[in-house]
């Protein structure tokens, strides 16, 4: 079952990287008390992610911080390491927290993986948003199959 508006997100534990090595943080932790601007993406280095998606969301941080989000945070089913050098490339420092959710468990637990097979890529999340206050879905934009509108900064600029 997808997650909706008014659900309560998952526990599920992500890998964020850091200089000191990955490390575990769960979503209880991250959202607790703040107000999250989460994004998915397919993956890390593929061309929609990285040419429009990721830095949509450092170009326009300091824009969604001032509507009273509290942290910017991107997903993927990669890995804590690949996220890193991902998020390194792409400039996005303290603008965006970075987190891997290598084994997908988050894309699972909040029904929102998609199946990337044909492509080599195995299960992954799909390209969504959503707008997280104190753990609970404020709001969620989930693309349909090949597009990105719903979730993109822009977009999510437009609608808080």
């Amino acid at each position: 079952m997808t997650i909706a508006v008014g659900d309560k997100v998952p526990n599920v534990n992500f890998v964020k990287p850091t200089a000191e090595g990955p490390q575990p943080l769960s979503s209880d932790a991250l959202f607790a008390g703040k107000r999250v601007a989460l994004f998915s993406v397919p993956g890390a280095f593929t061309p929609t992610c990285s040419a429009k998606h990721l830095p949509g969301f450092v170009e326009k941080a300091a824009e969604l911080k001032a509507k009273g989000i509290d942290e910017i945070a991107c997903t993927a089913v990669n890995d804590a390491f690949v996220m890193g050098a991902w998020g390194k490339s792409a400039g996005s420092d303290d603008a965006v927290t970075m987190l891997a959710d290598g084994n997908g468990d988050f894309a699972k637990a909040v029904g929102l993986e998609m199946d990337g097979s044909k492509f080599g890529m195995g299960t992954r999340g799909q390209r969504f948003a959503m707008i997280v206050n104190d753990g609970t879905v404020e709001q969620l934009f989930v693309e349909a199959p090949g597009e990105f509108r719903v979730s993109s900064a822009d977009y999510m600029l437009e609608q808080i």
